[in-house]
């Protein structure tokens, strides 16, 4: 029986346990240690005296995950990390969940810290006041996460509240005890069970099912943060649920994700769930000044280790490596050829005129700019912040600047020693692709000829870039305005700002996502796992815009209630797939329209081909650029795209059936059709 607390006492309570737990830790005298923890342990003896029996807090570490960049500034950083983690510990004693967001700039601190909704108040205060205790191991990096399998915690120097998927999410396999197959099915159902149930229920739902005839019984909890949407909660359960049944046959597994958390055990680890976390309790005035001055002491050891840490911090920042790095590679580029002085491209640009001013994305402006000899250029004005940071540009430069292809364009050289960051590249007159293909008049001046060619220009130079240069380069971010058009249309790939190059001898490469809603592949979404193939599933979803005319991120004021991919499968599946197509390229001759019509037909298999879920079944850019030269022959058979609303980036049916997990992804299968027909007419 748990006896409930009043709020005074529970935080002098969570201070308690988080002092004792601090003085573990701390560079202290093991004699001033050993009286300090006597002392913590005396006043928790009174507590179970006075009738204080607690529950299960579970609040066993299961992964500690910290960030690999330092943190900017330390004066700023630590007050900041303080004032979050106490703010969410505020939050905490009265909800169970919290969020804080201290500071501005790459010194704010934004903290995340939640129990599972079947811990108690008083549990859920001593979770969270060891996680809070343990956290502060990741300074002097920017962040961490902290997984305990009672609640979560993390902080970091930007907004992650949605973020549901990352690099760092893995399983924690327990593997102490092989079971048996029946017990398997049995914790497949259950996980099923569980992560359809919980993003209708507030992001939390339990399961618990008996084998019948025994005495084994499996228990399962999920639980997603509080901050994500039904949606993306659904999402990143149902691919924890798959990473969990991934230890089976042992006895237990636990999915650790950036925006949830499942748990599996034959051990019943659960606790009853509470009417109200919250009940009116008893307060304990007697030791509050006890306590007080337990973290008065714990304070005032963790300051001065605190003034420990940050000399040798500031020792190692006088030869960072990244500077070093960097340092080494401006040195190279100011030698080469690639060099501009900034004079010539601030003249050449007009200073960076508003008139000259070509485009804006997410990385830079650029501009066009002329140099004396006559030759026209298009100069990029980068953004570096401290997540974008200088040796990542020079690198780039580097990686890009030996690759050469009549479907890439050009990269001239670069600026670096001026009071920004610059690159040269070719101008390319007709800017790019979406501005003709999203715009109702534009369009017209692409014939099904000129569109067919930008296909296959576009995967001849994703060809190139994944197999045939110095290095294995995958782009990131292939989209329409991307895509860069000469004179005669012919297309060039532009912007690898987000480009990222590999050895022949890894399969992938795990990376911090990055790139545009809607054209990237499921696999580098929820995992972080970049392959060529993450490339061929974007080259997909474009060849659909150009033969469909239609943008795949639907605009709020669509009256369609679907996403092009989806309208486009569905129409496929029903054999007419040629009248998707843009009716603007539609000539005046009938017989030469059915021929167009045959042909984007084909060209809508192959892109589908590229857009499947599993990264296996999708071709190489060489394998869709034959296809698509090939103007006859049999195709594959293409399996349903991953997303059915590519809107809310919701997986098809990957929720509402868990139950074939395997070690291989079954999520391929085709896709029955409703009577309704979604192809105009």
């Amino acid at each position: 029986m748990q006896s409930p607390f009043s709020s005074p006492l529970l935080s002098h309570f969570q201070l308690l346990m988080e002092a004792k737990s601090t003085l573990s830790r701390v560079l202290i005298s093991d004699e001033l240690r050993f009286e300090l923890q006597m002392v913590a342990i005396f006043l928790l003896v009174m507590l179970s005296q006075l009738g204080v029996s607690l529950g299960n807090p579970r609040s066993r570490t299961v992964e500690v995950i910290c960030a690999t960049e330092l943190e900017h500034n330390t004066t700023a950083y630590v007050p900041n990390f303080i004032a979050g983690m106490q703010a969410i510990a505020d939050q905490v004693r009265a909800t169970g969940f919290g969020l804080a967001v201290v500071g501005s700039g790459p010194d704010a601190n934004y903290g995340l810290g939640q129990c599972h909704d079947d811990l108690s108040t008083v549990d859920c205060v001593l979770c969270y006041a060891e996680a809070r205790t343990i956290l502060p191991k990741c300074f002097p990096y920017r962040g961490g996460r902290i997984f305990l399998d009672g609640c979560f915690l993390r902080s970091d120097n930007y907004s992650f509240f949605h973020e549901f998927a990352g690099p760092e999410d893995k399983a924690v396999c327990g593997n102490t005890t092989r079971k048996t197959a029946l017990f398997g099915r049995l914790a497949m159902n259950s996980l099923s069970e569980a992560a359809v149930k919980a993003p209708a229920n507030g992001g939390f739902a339990r399961a618990s099912s008996m084998l019948s005839g025994s005495n084994e019984s499996v228990h399962v909890l999920a639980s997603c943060w509080k901050t994500l949407s039904a949606g993306d909660c659904r999402t990143c359960l149902a691919d924890a649920a798959e990473m969990a049944a991934g230890c089976l046959p042992w006895s237990e597994g636990r999915a650790l994700k950036t925006g949830c958390f499942l748990r599996f055990s034959d051990k019943d680890f659960l606790n009853p769930l509470l009417a109200h976390r919250h009940s009116k309790g008893i307060v304990l005035p007697v030791l509050f000044s006890v306590l007080s001055l337990l973290v008065l002491v714990g304070a005032a050891v963790a300051a001065g280790l605190l003034v420990r840490q940050r000399s040798k911090i500031q020792r190692k920042r006088r030869v960072p490596s990244d500077s070093c790095d960097s340092e080494n590679a401006k040195r190279s580029l100011w030698k080469s050829h690639l060099n501009f002085k900034y004079s010539t491209l601030d003249t050449a640009t007009g200073s960076f005129s508003p008139e000259n001013k070509l485009g804006q994305g997410g990385f830079g402006s650029v501009y066009k700019g002329v140099l004396p000899d006559g030759r026209e250029i298009a100069v990029k004005r980068l953004y570096l912040s401290n997540r974008h940071r200088a040796s990542d540009f020079y690198n780039e430069v580097n990686m890009v600047s030996d690759v050469e292809h009549k479907n890439l364009v050009r990269l001239l050289g670069c600026c670096c020693m001026g009071p920004e960051s610059l690159l040269v590249y070719e101008f390319v007159p007709h800017k790019s692709l979406n501005l003709f293909l999203f715009d109702p008049e534009k369009g017209r001046l692409l014939d099904w000829d000129k569109r067919l060619e930008i296909m296959t220009g576009t995967a001849e130079g994703l060809a190139y870039l994944h197999g045939n240069s110095r290095v294995r380069i995958v782009h990131r971010d292939i989209k329409a305005s991307n895509i860069l058009l000469d004179t005669k249309f012919r297309p060039k790939i532009a912007d690898f700002g987000l480009a990222r190059s590999f050895q022949d001898d890894r399969s992938h490469i795990s990376t911090a996502i990055a790139g545009t809603l809607g054209y990237m592949a499921p696999e580098y979404l929820a995992l972080g796992q970049l392959t060529e193939k993450a490339d061929v599933y974007s080259l997909g979803v474009l060849m659909i815009e150009i033969i469909t005319g239609r943008s795949n991120r639907k605009s709020n004021d669509s009256d369609q209630s679907e996403g092009i991919i989806t309208q486009v499968w569905k129409c496929f599946q029903l054999g007419a797939a040629g009248e998707m197509i843009d009716p603007r390229m539609r000539p005046e001759d009938e017989d030469r329209w059915t021929k167009v019509k045959e042909e984007a037909a084909r060209a809508v298999q192959v892109a589908l081909l590229c857009a499947q879920e599993m990264p296996s079944l999708r071709p190489s850019a060489l394998g869709a650029l034959r296809m698509l030269q090939k103007r006859e022959g049999a195709l594959p058979v293409p399996t349903r795209p991953p997303f059915t609303d590519e809107s809310t980036m919701e997986l098809g049916d990957l929720a509402a059936d868990i139950s074939t997990f395997s070690s291989d992804r079954h999520l391929g299968s085709v896709a029955t059709v409703s009577e309704t027909s979604f192809c105009p007419r």
